[in-house]
């Protein structure tokens, strides 16, 4: 094996990495950065875990199906974007977390994000700041649809994404939240957008709002994940496995368009 060039070494290193054999992935592929969804996966199609003690845990239900914790913030939702630039997945849908910073965003809502500010700086690597963090927007039809067919709560907007995990104190960053007006915060997003762009895969998010960090009542505490974690993860969990098998389904061919 050349391991001069990208395809080589990403995928050599994506079993390495995820404990999964590329050739046993499928066309689409959730990613989250929360062990509990990969283990509710697991135990809904009755699957292996595999990657356990490793940096990535996934696994494939029978339909190929596939499921993704690459851990949390950017660097690592670069890296695995790059891996599976090697098997050229037809699809990854991000089902991550953020805090929501608008009035009408309020826990448990979900947002399916039209764009996502680059604050994260990773993202840099890969384009110019000028080239803006989207998503597939034949992706996210299939998402809006099916929360829509459900009358499930969520909202359509920008969200920006910091490589900052404590920032909630921070004055002087909640006002320039307010200023550039996004409607929630995360780590990833802008990440995954950016970096499916440049490997060519189509790529979505559909985020969790898991606290209210503008207020200091709203801020995460351990108590209050655990009642979300309680209260919304299967929903959110159950909300990607059924998007992503009815695009699977229907057979709709989502394209990646170059400039």
């Amino acid at each position: 094996m050349d391991m001069n060039n990208k395809e080589a070494i990403t995928l050599d290193w994506l079993k390495r990495y995820t404990g999964t054999d590329p050739s046993a992935y499928g066309d689409w592929i959730l990613l989250t950065n929360f062990q509990n969804y990969v283990e509710k996966f697991s135990m809904k199609f009755d699957l292996k875990i595999n990657g356990i003690g490793g940096p990535m845990t996934s696994a494939i239900n029978s339909d190929g199906l596939s499921i993704i914790n690459f851990g949390i913030g950017s660097a690592n939702a670069a890296t695995i974007m790059d891996l599976l630039s090697s098997i050229k997945p037809k699809g990854v849908l991000f089902l991550g977390k953020c805090g929501g910073l608008k009035r009408t965003t309020e826990i448990g809502h979900f947002i399916l994000p039209t764009a996502a500010i680059r604050g994260e700086g990773t993202s840099d690597d890969y384009f110019p700041k000028e080239v803006p963090a989207m998503p597939s927007f034949k992706l996210h039809k299939y998402v809006s649809e099916l929360l829509v067919e459900k009358d499930m709560e969520y909202r359509t907007g920008v969200v920006y994404s910091t490589n900052r995990r404590v920032w909630e104190h921070d004055k002087k960053f909640k006002k320039y939240l307010r200023r550039v007006r996004v409607m929630g915060i995360d780590m990833e997003t802008a990440t995954i957008f950016i970096t499916g762009f440049a490997n060519e895969i189509n790529r979505g998010a559909l985020l969790l709002v898991s606290d209210t960090p503008m207020v200091p009542e709203g801020i995460k505490t351990e108590e209050m994940d655990k009642n979300v974690n309680k209260k919304f993860v299967d929903l959110h969990l159950e909300l990607g496995i059924e998007a992503m098998t009815k695009i699977e389904n229907e057979g709709e061919r989502i394209k990646h368009f170059q400039y």
